[in-house]
């Protein structure tokens, strides 16, 4: 369903095109953008709310996650932890020669560029994302497998790892034309 078709009841809560109650919604509409409908006042108030409650099967909270604003902050306040890059908003002071610079909230490598010894190396396709601002993250070489930089992302239920996936790209950018790779781990 179109996220247009999306409506609000006031006695019922959030309802579909033909008026029906919706109970439970898994969006691919990015929460960022939602806050900004004209609804978004009144989602935020009945998040919590017992009465017509919608479960989001991706919440709220997740944008918390999405936004690059948290790499900065968990590097003040984890500095030289080992699983962590340095990281600093745009304009902050930093000695990096090679880094990452990203908008706060892209998706895909949109608007981001990559900076090695000083030089560029790569870039995103330009999707109109960084009017919000910019994060400076310490680049790190993924290995080239192939020819083909790999991410993984590692998704986890109740801290416990639950599920990886693989990105390949031709590029250093990881963007929406990236393979998702399948993979399989023996015990």
């Amino acid at each position: 369903m179109a996220v247009e078709k999306l409506g609000l009841h006031p006695e019922i809560g959030f309802v579909d095109g033909a008026g029906r109650s919706i109970r439970s919604v898994f969006k691919l509409y990015p929460w960022e953008w939602m806050v900004h409908e004209d609804f978004a006042d009144e989602t935020l108030k009945r998040m919590g709310d017992e009465q017509g409650q919608t479960l989001w099967i991706e919440p709220i909270w997740k944008m918390m996650w999405s936004n690059k604003g948290i790499l900065p902050v968990l590097w003040r306040l984890y500095p030289d932890h080992p699983n962590l890059l340095p990281a600093f908003f745009e304009g902050e002071e930093h000695k990096l020669t090679s880094y990452v610079k990203k908008p706060l909230l892209a998706r895909e490598g949109a608007n981001s560029l990559i900076v090695i010894d000083g030089q560029e190396a790569d870039r995103g396709p330009d999707q109109g994302y960084g009017e919000e601002g910019f994060v400076v993250q310490q680049f790190t070489d993924l290995g080239d497998y192939d020819g083909n930089p790999p991410v993984l992302g590692v998704w986890t239920v109740d801290m416990e790892p639950a599920g990886l996936g693989i990105r390949e790209s031709d590029g250093l950018v990881t963007n929406n034309l990236s393979r998702f790779v399948p993979h399989v781990i023996d015990d």
